[in-house]
This record gives C-alpha cells, structure tokens and sequence, in this order.
C-alpha cells in the first residue's frame, strides 16, 4: 500500500540542538531511496507501507546510536485506495484553489 507520511522525530536527553540527529535520520531516508522532503517541523515522506515503516525505524536506531537515550515521534500517516498521489501534487492542488479564489 502506498503511504504518505510527515514524521517528527524528537530526542530527549540529548541536549539542546536537534540538528545533528535529524541529519542522521535524513541520511538514513536518503539512503533508504524515498521520495522525501525536509520542512521546518517534521519530514514528508512516501512510499510503500513496508519501506516507509522499515525507514522509520532504522531512523529511530540511528538517532539512538548518536546517544539520544529516548525519542518522542510523533507520525500523520496518509493513505488512498482510489489513486497514487504524491505530496507535491497535494501542495500543488491547495496552491492552484488559492491562486482560483
């Protein structure tokens, strides 16, 4: 099934500075090959359900492996059984209902 994300990744314990952390997780995601996309709070992700929860996963062990002794995630999942759509096409369509109104 094909699954659209946005995952928030937080770790506690770890000190101020959550960037070194979140570069590991999007390196984990880039190494994974999924379409994806970095936003200020949280990351866009999609891809099939397996490849998608299987990322998420390996990013919570390589946040883990930084030192952060807990994470706190927070996840909105996105599914369609009718057709495929990317989250560009989602930006692009409320984008296009701005500029029509």
């Amino acid at each position: 099934m094909w699954v659209s994300v946005d995952l928030c990744v937080v770790p506690i314990g770890a000190g101020i500075s959550l960037a070194p952390f979140i570069a590991a997780c999007q390196k984990t995601i880039e190494k994974a090959g999924l379409e994806h996309e970095l936003g200020p709070n949280g990351t866009a992700i999609e891809g099939e359900w397996d490849e998608v929860f299987d990322c998420i996963r390996a990013c919570h062990e390589s946040v883990h492996s930084l030192g952060a002794p807990r994470i706190y995630t927070t996840l909105k999942i996105n599914t369609r059984k009718d057709r495929k759509q990317s989250f560009q096409e989602k930006v692009k369509s409320v984008k296009n209902a701005i500029s029509n109104s």
